[in-house]
């Protein structure tokens, strides 16, 4: 599937998963589970239950009836119950509903909507492994400026940086699935929980309930219990985080001040009304933006489970509106930043342009470390150091070689020869290329698993 099938796919495809019409058809799923079991286990009359599943369809549904109903009474499930009780008719249609309240049935069927949003995250996150797999192993041994604290540090390669990206997320994919089994259960429980209306029959019937749908029940049916839901949330926000340092840093880097590579820009792309020249990094800042607005609903989440008695109204519409919108919009943003991977520019001779700026300078730990082996680390610190600060603040500007060979101290111990290897900037990366190549067979082997 190309970038652009797959991203219409993926965005239509989680937003029909939480549509009203897709939630009024999980209800009603929830009430054919719940009559089907009640009428296994003898709690309602033989056949009532069959009879209500049979007519647990949407397409039977008086959706307008439905509206109707809701704007008098302000209320969400009843209007189903009330319709569904109509469509399967005297007398089994008093049986809808038996013993069951609102949340059990919401959250129940909210749980079947997040199985299915559970697989399609896991599915988009694998196609953002794979495309960073692909990179990694392309630029494992592209050569860069490492850099820290906003400063040049040390070579590095780019497939190297994609690593630290890969690595990551392949903890949100095992975070992901970790959560699962905690998030995909049933709650059948009755007005607070307690099994009230069902007794000794309670704990059967809500594992019937939840068999039938392919879920597990929960193990304390009390309707403030959230955590999970929460759980989903903050996973889904860190993930974010890491969606944005990944778009935060391409957009870095595709200013002029770096020019190291560009997102992809299509043909007839106009960055701006009044600059002309100007080639903005729209997809990143779109992720960018999208993550932050994942991230704010991680602290909505935390306060939806800071429940009142047996359960808050208030705290459960917090809870379902931060894990709704926090699954939508990270579906947006895994497939923006599918897309940034996929086509994503490099520009190799703008890096080595980069390495070269400090004259050298982004090589002076090899040096140092040389020196090291015949004077000791610390002394040979302090004179590299000074060499540093000389080439640092020389007008013009001379070469960081020239200032090492000028001082007797170095020149003492190593030839001129022997300091031009020294700062070649591709004998200092260390393990970058392998590292690379090792994340991205890892990256690989993680998004074929789907």
């Amino acid at each position: 599937m190309d970038v652009a099938a797959r991203e219409a796919g993926t965005l239509s495809t989680l937003r029909e998963v939480f549509a009203p019409n897709a939630r009024t058809q999980r209800y009603l799923d929830v009430e054919a589970a719940l009559a089907l079991a009640e009428e296994e286990l003898g709690i309602i009359p033989a056949g009532a239950g069959r009879r209500i599943a049979a007519a647990a369809r949407l397409e039977l549904i008086d959706r307008e009836r439905l509206a109707a109903d809701r704007a008098v009474t302000g209320h969400l499930m009843m209007p189903i119950v009330s319709e569904l009780a109509r469509v399967v008719g005297e007398p089994d249609g008093g049986w809808v509903h038996w013993g069951a309240t609102t949340q059990n049935i919401q959250q129940t069927g909210d749980v079947l909507g997040l199985k299915e949003a559970h697989t399609i995250l896991t599915r988009q996150l694998r196609e953002l492994l794979d495309a960073l797999a692909r990179l990694g192993e392309a630029t494992a041994e592209t050569v860069m400026p490492g850099r820290t604290h906003w400063q040049q540090a040390v070579p590095i390669t780019f497939g190297f940086k994609v690593a630290a990206w890969s690595d990551v997320f392949l903890r949100h994919l095992d975070r992901l699935a970790e959560l699962r089994p905690r998030l995909l259960r049933s709650m059948t429980g009755g007005a607070a929980g307690t099994f009230a209306t069902f007794g000794d029959s309670g704990p059967a019937l809500q594992a019937a309930v939840a068999r039938r749908l392919a879920l597990t029940p929960m193990s304390l049916p009390h309707r403030g219990i959230v955590d999970h839901f929460t759980e989903l949330v903050c996973v889904l926000g860190m993930i974010a985080a890491t969606g944005a340092s990944l778009a935060e840093e391409i957009a870095r880097l595709m200013s002029v001040e770096y020019g190291e590579v560009s997102e992809p820009v299509p043909a007839g792309d106009v960055g701006s009304t009044t600059m002309p020249q100007k080639r903005n990094s729209k997809l990143c800042s779109s992720a960018v933006a999208t993550s932050a607005q994942i991230r704010a609903l991680v602290p909505l989440a935390m306060e939806g489970m800071i429940q009142a008695h047996e359960v808050d109204g208030a705290k459960s519409v917090m809870i379902d509106h931060a894990v709704t919108e926090s699954c939508i919009l990270t579906g947006d943003l895994l497939t923006l930043l599918t897309r940034i991977v996929d086509g994503l520019e490099l520009f190799p001779d703008r890096m080595q342009r980069n390495l070269a700026l400090t004259g050298g300078l982004i090589t002076a730990e090899a040096v140092m470390m040389e020196l090291g082996t015949m004077i000791g680390r610390q002394e040979a610190h302090e004179i590299v150091h000074r060499a540093a600060q000389r080439v640092a603040t020389s007008q013009p500007r001379i070469e960081f070689a020239d200032a090492l060979a000028d001082d007797p101290a170095v020149a003492t111990h190593l030839t001129r020869a022997q300091i031009a290897r020294l700062l070649d900037p591709t004998q200092h990366t260390g393990l970058s290329a392998e590292l690379a190549r090792q994340t991205s067979r890892r990256a690989a082997a993680a998004a074929r698993q789907g």
